[in-house]
């Protein structure tokens, strides 16, 4: 089969066999992958990666011993997979592998392997386009789930790449006034449009002006995508508010941790979701994810399409096998 592999900051389309099945085990034929920034970052080096990449994708189940009903099917999957007995959440088990990113090749090849506990099916209703954002559309509104979002908030998203869209639209379901705030004037108005308050800025130089305007914000998504972004979270959260840190960089990130003590300000992580609260989202129609596709390309131009996501600004591009 063919797979697309990175090692060395390199990009090769390789020829290799198709993954052997172990127990619990479901081999998938890849429909489509989204290319996310967390690939861009393993492609600079980020986890030291090397292997095959591609976590946010659409499959058909091809073989399945021990639920042979699931062949055929439309399915997603959560990228987080754990092999012991672990009692917590999957998410964060210490042995954990996690699909296209740490020990388990990932969706830029013809097919992978997946458990069958890791699997959900995309329901009929649901295009396959939009079924490939369950993943990043998860992890935007995992933010929901973390903290207790009220319609009084005042709440912040900075960033307007793929993940901040995503989680402003996702906060705009339980929150009526999000601000969105970022650089791409054509990117924002996919969130305007669909009724979330925007600010286009054109450097971070205007954000001491912006926070000077708009005042302190009780929640601050950090999704900017740059190892600076919580510094400039922090210049907009309230005292005792909460900052939900979205970024993951190959760069380090350094701050004032004085601000952060002297004003009680919490910094919360935020990585996965749940993929059927996703599929949910999805399926009854509260976010439309159509605007935020840029460009798709076949597999065989997986360079171009690539080259193409690593563009400033660029919008989700798909690769179709």
């Amino acid at each position: 089969m063919r797979a697309v592999y990175f090692k060395n900051k390199n990009i090769e389309l390789i020829e290799t066999e198709k993954p052997e099945l172990s127990e619990g085990d479901a081999l998938l034929k890849v429909i489509i992958v989204g290319i996310c920034n967390t690939d861009i970052e393993l492609h600079k080096g980020y986890y030291g990666f090397e292997g095959v990449p591609g976590h946010e994708f659409v499959a058909i189940v091809e073989v399945c011993p021990d639920y042979p009903e699931l062949i055929g099917k439309r399915v997603v999957a959560d990228i987080n997979i754990v092999h012991s007995s672990y009692s917590g959440d999957p998410r964060h088990a210490p042995d954990r592998n996690v699909i296209g990113i740490a020990n388990h090749a990932g969706a830029f090849a013809e097919y992978l392997k997946v458990p069958v506990t890791n699997l959900y099916v995309v329901e009929d209703s649901i295009t396959t386009e939009a079924a490939v954002f369950a993943e990043p559309l998860a992890a935007a509104l995992e933010v929901s789930q973390q903290i207790h979002i009220t319609a009084d908030m005042r709440v912040m998203v900075l960033g307007d790449g793929k993940l901040g869209l995503l989680t402003a639209l996702a906060l705009r379901i339980y929150n009526p006034n999000v601000l969105l705030v970022g650089k791409h004037a054509d990117k924002l108005a996919i969130a305007a449009v669909l009724g979330v308050e925007t600010h286009c800025i054109e450097s971070v130089d205007e954000l001491s002006e912006l926070a000077s305007e708009h005042g302190r914000y009780d929640l601050v998504v950090e999704a900017t995508g740059s190892e600076n972004g919580l510094a400039y979270a922090i210049d907009f959260v309230r005292p005792e508010g909460t900052i939900v840190a979205k970024t993951t960089s190959h760069k380090p990130t350094s701050m004032n941790l004085a601000k952060v003590v002297v004003n009680e300000i919490s910094i919360v992580g935020s990585r996965c979701g749940d993929i059927g609260l996703a599929l949910s989202t999805l399926e009854h129609g509260l976010i439309d994810v159509s605007g935020l596709i840029e460009a798709e390309y076949d597999f065989a131009k997986f360079h171009l399409a690539f080259e193409h996501a690593c563009r400033k600004g660029a919008k989700k591009v798909l690769v179709r096998m």
